[in-house]
């Protein structure tokens, strides 16, 4: 779903946008993040988690994190895919470099969603 990070056009921070679209059930997320402890303020339209760094949940499913540090953003998108059971391939990294010709199978078992 989440495929890649990139940097926000004021280089303040990142954005991951689902693919295809989703929308993202606010009140559910709220929910499971507070579950976890986690503060949230809901801006109703979206909503500010205060994680490693400040990411906004936005109803379109679009994921702004608030660094400049592309590895904790990454951090933050991956506790994100468990906590709201976001689906996908792991992030591409905006400093990776593209996998080579022959890869190791590695990856999740993705079930159901």
């Amino acid at each position: 779903m989440y495929r890649a990070l990139r940097i926000c056009s004021n280089r303040g921070a990142y954005e991951a946008l689902p693919e295809p679209p989703r929308p993202i059930d606010l009140a559910r997320a709220r929910g499971r993040l507070e579950r976890q402890g986690i503060a949230v303020v809901d801006a109703r339209v979206m909503l500010i988690a205060a994680l490693e760094v400040e990411v906004t949940i936005s109803q379109n499913g679009r994921l702004l994190f608030k660094t400049r540090d592309p590895a904790a953003a990454e951090r933050v998108l991956d506790q994100l895919r468990g906590l709201l059971e976001l689906d996908g391939p792991p992030v591409e990294s905006p400093n990776a470099r593209p996998p080579a010709p022959s890869r190791t199978a590695k990856g999740g078992n993705q079930s159901g969603g």
